[in-house]
């Protein structure tokens, strides 16, 4: 567990969302080293989720090295991914606060069933953009959400204000998702850590490529369908895919779509983000947006 662990934290990583916990904390008021330990908590609680997926995607590499599944095989690494959550659930358990275990439970029930879903979606091509808004709800967003919470629950903010918090991280994490969407379509290998193209090979259908084919006239779908059907590309190129998708717009609607997400995230802070921790949640947004990795 320790070898597999270090190697996790080897590999680096944004530390987004410990960061937006850390700021929500500050801004709700709250001063204390139970951010810092709910920091570790939704750190170690992100890495298990990676590792779950790594295995249930058959993923060879993550952040541009090979996963641990790869490494160590799917049987180590499934009861890795467990033993880091059983290890922030008791670390959670130390703050002896129900609140906080409250919020813990939920979210890591919403991204398992965002996992259960997504594998029932797997291969189809007629889901929508609420279908996809939907599941990035519960696979990516809500773990914002619960960060930005936890932080206005330390903070002792009253209801209203929590909510709005949770909502502000809601947002943020669905400008995350659709932005890692994009970016399937248009990184390369090296900044995006694992190869291109890699959703649609595994059978998922992102909203760039429900946005593709909406306008197309039935050759990009036979196209996704034959990609789908092979789980690869064997008898279609990356290029005729990644041709649709660009060709469409629908790289540029998918954009908007997050910058809109990202404009309601900031409106959640209700004006209020003229102190030094309102001032950096209102640049987190900017920084989803801006990245390209």
């Amino acid at each position: 567990m320790a070898e597999i662990s270090r190697y996790l934290l080897e590999g680096g990583g944004k530390r987004l969302r410990p960061a937006l916990l850390l700021l929500s904390s500050g801004y709700a008021g709250y001063r204390g080293d139970s951010a810092i330990r709910l920091g570790a908590v939704v750190e170690l609680i992100h890495s298990a989720t990676l590792i779950h997926d790594d295995v249930i995607d058959g993923a060879n590499t993550r952040r541009g090295r090979p996963s641990a599944n790869s490494k160590w095989g799917n049987h180590r690494s499934v009861l890795a991914g467990d033993w880091l959550y059983m290890q922030s659930f008791q670390m959670a358990l130390n703050e002896r606060n129900f609140k906080i275990l409250d919020v813990l439970i939920e979210l890591t029930q919403n991204m398992v069933e965002g996992e259960l879903v997504q594998l029932a979606k797997l291969g189809r091509m007629d889901l929508t953009e609420q279908d996809a808004v939907e599941l990035a709800a519960r696979k990516t967003a809500c773990l914002f959400a619960g960060c930005a919470r936890l932080g206005a629950v330390l903070g002792n903010l009253d209801d209203a204000g929590e909510q709005a918090m949770a909502d502000y991280g809601h947002y943020a994490g669905l400008a995350f998702q659709l932005v890692d969407d994009v970016l399937d379509f248009t990184a390369s290998p090296e900044k995006l850590g694992k190869p291109v193209l890699s959703d649609l090979k595994e059978g998922k259908v992102t909203l760039p490529l429900i946005y593709a084919l909406e306008s197309d006239s039935g050759a990009g779908k036979k196209l996704v369908r034959t990609v789908l059907d092979e789980k690869g590309f064997e008898t279609v190129r990356p290029e005729q895919i990644t041709a649709l998708v660009h060709e469409s717009g629908a790289l540029d609607r998918t954009r908007a779509a997050a910058l809109d997400f990202a404009s309601r995230a900031k409106a959640c802070l209700n004006g209020n983000g003229t102190s030094d921790f309102g001032r950096a949640l209102m640049t987190v947004p900017d920084f989803i947006l801006g990245r390209d990795n």
